[in-house]
């Protein structure tokens, strides 16, 4: 840890003790400043690159590079340095990328290898650098506009980027900047992810290199056809309103397409049924096949593997895959192995898993829950993957899907990261530790990544639960000095309990804002329910259609184990509600529909209509709102307006372009005309994450002085 536990003359005074927690944990981007991370096992296992923040406090984060044989980490690239000290400009671009990807970092927050990973280059307030990873130091490279995702060729002689809608490359000797798709309309975008697709299919990229670096398979993208919103700064009448194409559920997507574009200037559109399969999910090109599309239906009930025929640009199917509920996407796959099998990851209805599957053949260990394939060699494959929801695990599996003993992480934790040539580099994050650590494991040696993450002065203390006849997942926690049976504590649920997020995961970081809360004198519960991931297709197509009754009765049953569990120090007829996001919605449907358990709610950037809410995410679960009107309307809260008892408070960030502020402000025009009484709190400024460390400090402590008030803590 950074700071020590005693102070001296020389030592500064550690944080947690001149801070308050809300302010460190804003300080501290959630305290996951200062720790290593987008790491990766370049030059065959030799060396590990990774990127970190000076401090625990600072954001702007540097390219560091791990010699394992010599066990020595080197800064490559210091964007202070870089940058002469100045100050970062961001582009509007740029800032957009960060937030589709909840990145809140600063510097250099992305990198990207040729093969070999002795370059890497990266974008850095909005210009082009590139960097030898065996030294120090990097170059700016020519570019043009603000530069959007830079990557290299696997060969190591071009950088192509996007920039002002536009495709552009250059030599890594500087030579050749040059336009290899310009924008052919006023809303054609080259080489971007679309929006839907960043914030919600999980693929931030827009253009994918050939293994010779000779041609790219490029997205071409045109949103005129999507609706146009207009999202205004009430603090700022002078300045005009921000136009934003948002694709709302039921109306238009921006249409995609697929283009195979030579270094030489040439530019060809790949063929597929577009308008059946409209929706581009994933994208691969390596070095042991043709290249690879997944394109989806819209109701993403049917979805094609196409290999690409890059002499003419058509398309054949490889592999078909259905489902009646939905089709999941996976990180990593589809892609080829090494000796040509389709790898892919899909539902196995027999063991209600989702799998490997090799050529449409479940392998690997049937009762392991798949999440991501990270990386393919001659050896096998490593997957995210878990056997419990609270845990998430690195598993090395061969092509014959055993894994062996040793080929797995081991421990109650939650671990991320990768394995390459035989080195092992892994995030391991338990209840056991304070905050994470960072493992380098190779050669049978195992060392440890230096991690300068602040301390938050508490390690939580958490009780994992399975609570009721679903063995929902639950974690307890009660204030660090409560003496149990001494008193009975008012509960304060805290969930966000909808599809892509846990919360209840045994990561003492992940229950550093839970433990605080506890704290405050309450007893605070996470519990996931049905629709969060990690327990199969079952589990998560239980929600189809029912988000409001299926997510919130899962909150009212773990509460119910609660009671049970602990008779003497919870009282149940105290219990407050917050959450964020989906949480938000989850938190005002709770007082709006059971007021008989719920006594108050914090809802912060609640969606509340879900037709106000984007096309890919709400018509995968709610199905398409023209088609199932009254599905909208059952799962929405605009209608519940009028059955209000209860204090509510409703949080929103006025710049939130994702789930926008006119959720919030429809439900409070709907509670003022039913005559209900609620809190409404704007936050000026603020997107749906909330960095701004002033903010976020006084945020927590206004929802802690509205549950105290009206939980009588």
């Amino acid at each position: 840890m950074t700071d020590d536990a005693t102070a001296s003359p020389d030592v500064p005074v550690p944080l947690h003790e001149t801070l308050s927690f809300p302010r460190l944990y804003a300080r501290t981007a959630r305290f996951t400043l200062g720790v290593p991370k987008a790491l990766s096992v370049v030059a065959d296992g030799d060396r590990v690159l990774f990127l970190r923040t000076p401090t625990g406090t600072e954001r702007a984060g540097a390219l560091w590079a791990y010699d394992v044989a010599d066990d020595v980490e080197r800064c490559v690239a210091d964007p202070d340095v870089l940058l002469g000290g100045g100050g970062e400009q961001l582009s509007t671009e740029e800032r957009s990328r960060r937030e589709r990807s909840r990145e809140s970092g600063a510097g250099i927050v992305s990198y990207a290898t040729d093969d070999s990973g002795s370059r890497a280059c990266f974008a850095l307030s909005g210009r082009l650098w590139l960097a030898d990873t065996t030294g120090t130091g990097a170059r700016m490279l020519p570019s043009t506009g603000a530069v959007l995702d830079p990557r290299l060729d696997p060969t190591g002689t071009h950088v192509a980027y996007a920039a002002g809608r536009a495709l552009r490359v250059v030599g890594v000797d500087g030579t050749g900047e040059r336009a290899l798709a310009e924008p052919d309309g006023d809303h054609v975008f080259w080489g971007q992810a679309e929006f839907v697709a960043a914030e919600e299919m999980d693929r931030h990229r827009g253009f994918w290199w050939a293994p010779d670096g000779a041609s790219l398979l490029v997205e071409r993208y045109d949103d005129s056809a999507v609706p146009v919103w207009h999202l205004s700064d009430p603090a700022h009448p002078d300045r005009p309103p921000v136009a934003r194409r948002y694709p709302a559920a039921g109306t238009t997507d921006a249409d995609v397409t697929v283009w195979h574009v030579g270094l030489d200037g040439s530019r060809h559109e790949v063929r597929w049924d577009r308008a059946t399969f409209p929706y581009l999910l994933r994208v691969h090109w390596s070095r042991h096949g043709e290249p690879l599309l997944q394109v989806l239906t819209r109701d993403q009930r049917r979805s094609l593997v196409l290999a690409v025929d890059v002499a003419d640009r058509s398309t054949r199917v490889v592999r078909k895959i259905a489902d009646s509920v939905w089709v999941e996407p996976y990180v990593g796959v589809p892609q080829w192995s090494p000796d040509g099998r389709l790898v892919t990851v899909e539902p196995d209805p027999a063991t209600d898993t989702y799998r490997v599957h090799l050529d449409g053949a479940p392998v690997g260990p049937a009762g392991l829950q798949v999440s991501a394939v990270r990386a393919v060699d001659a050896g096998g494959m490593v997957l995210a993957a878990t056997d419990e929801p609270t845990q998430s695990h690195l598993v090395r599996m061969g092509w014959d899907g055993e894994v062996s003993a040793g080929d797995r992480t081991e421990g109650v934790a939650v671990h991320t990261g990768t394995i390459g040539g035989g080195t092992w580099v892994v995030t391991r994050g338990g209840l056991d530790a304070d905050g994470v650590r960072v493992l380098v494991v190779a050669g049978g040696e195992r060392r440890e990544l230096a991690s300068r993450q602040a301390y938050a002065g508490f390690r939580p203390q958490v009780t994992m639960l399975r609570a009721g006849a679903r063995e929902l997942r639950t974690a307890v926690l009660l204030p660090r000095d409560h003496v149990s049976g001494s008193r009975r504590l008012p509960v304060v649920m805290e969930p966000y309990g909808g599809p892509h997020a846990l919360r209840c995961v045994a990561s003492s970081r992940a229950m550093l804002q839970s433990q605080w809360l506890a704290d405050q004198g309450f007893c605070v519960v996470v519990a996931d329910g049905r629709g969060t991931p990690g327990r199969g297709p079952a589990w998560d197509r239980a929600v189809r259609d029912s988000f409001a009754t299926v997510t919130l009765q899962d909150q009212v049953d773990a509460l119910a184990a609660v009671a049970l569990a602990y008779p003497d120090d919870v009282d149940v007829d105290r219990v407050g509600i917050t959450g964020w996001s989906y949480g938000g919605y989850l938190a005002a449907l709770a007082v709006l529909v059971r007021p008989d358990v719920f006594g108050c709610a914090v809802a912060g950037a609640p969606v509340t209509d879900m037709r106000l809410y984007d096309t890919f995410y709400t018509e995968r679960y709610l199905g398409h709102p023209d088609e199932q009107p009254k599905v909208y309307a059952a799962n929405s809260l605009i209608g519940l307006a009028g059955r209000l008892e209860r204090p509510l408070m409703l949080i929103h960030g006025l710049s939130d372009d994702n789930v926008v502020v006119a959720h919030t402000l429809r439900l409070s025009s709907a509670l003022l005309a039913a005559g209900k009484p609620h809190t409404v709190l704007p936050l000026t400024g603020v997107t749906h994450m909330t960095p701004q460390e002033v903010v976020a400090e006084n945020l927590l402590l206004l929802q802690v002085d509205f549950l105290r008030r009206h939980l009588a803590a």
